[in-house]
């Protein structure tokens, strides 16, 4: 059975996700459709992609992924399907599917075959009407690039990275998740060329590295590697954006332990 998940910031108070999922299930009722997240903050274009990196690769080859963050509706911009690592993106065109773009091979379609869309095509509401039954025939089988002409200039996100000199890599928060860990830039991997007696620096505070939450004593600030492979900054039992006073942005700095410290904590 065909796999479509949808990523979107519509919340769930209102009728669009449902709506979104009957013009799939109208097309092609035999589809398993999965609920990524539906409360990606309003207008976010790169919490959206964010969210899509992070749970795309736990899915199935073959799988659909509609993801409607797209605050340009009704605009020139285009809608996309993107093919990449054996899964489908589709969308609009608007940085969302930047993390899939980093690495080939990818193709890109725009959008514009009319028979793959509702009968009727709403200018404010394109996640029902365009890319919910794009993503239907494409579980039916239809091949990507019959959906319309190729695309080779996908609108990209300025995307967060992590800077290594110096015996350190400074980054940034680029999440903060519902129970106010703050996740950041800085990729897991790239801990390993720093050695194993590291402190971790946002705004005036030096945290410890640990290996899990529990770690820490109820209270108290650390940081750790999370399961988005990512250095995460978090608060046993309590929310490390209110604790530190940080946001998306704020900076975060990685560095060995001076062995002063390290005999002062010994």
């Amino acid at each position: 059975m065909a796999v479509i998940t949808l990523t979107t910031d519509f919340g769930t108070r209102d009728t669009y996700v449902a709506e979104m999922k009957a013009a799939i299930l109208s097309i092609t009722p035999d589809v398993h459709v999965v609920d990524v997240t539906h409360e990606i903050a309003p207008h976010d274009v790169l919490e959206g992609a964010l969210a899509l990196e992070a749970a795309a690769p736990w899915f199935p080859r073959a799988t659909i992924h509609v993801a409607v963050v797209d605050p340009g509706v009704g605009t020139a911009r285009r809608g996309l399907a993107v093919a990449a690592r054996d899964q489908v993106f589709i969308g609009p065109d608007n940085g969302l599917f930047t993390p899939f773009l980093a690495a080939a091979p990818w193709r890109a379609f725009e959008l514009t075959e009319g028979e793959f869309r509702g009968m009727t095509v709403s200018p404010t509401f394109h996640g029902r009407d365009v890319f919910a039954p794009a993503a239907a025939h494409v579980a039916r089988g239809l091949s990507p690039e019959r959906l319309g002409p190729p695309v080779t200039d996908p609108v990209r996100l300025a995307w967060p990275t992590a800077r290594a000199a110096a015996g350190r890599i400074g980054g940034a928060v680029v999440h903060v998740d519902r129970f106010g860990n703050l996740v950041t830039s800085i990729p897991g991997e790239a801990l390993a060329s720093l050695g194993s007696s590291l402190t971790v620096r946002i705004g005036a505070r030096s945290l410890p590295l640990v290996r899990t939450y529990g770690e820490l004593a109820r209270g108290r600030a650390g940081a750790l590697v999370g399961s988005r492979n990512r250095l995460e900054i978090a608060v046993n039992a309590g929310s490390a954006d209110v604790m530190l006073g940080a946001r998306r942005g704020t900076s975060v700095v990685v560095s060995r332990t001076s062995r002063s410290r390290a005999r002062k904590r010994a």
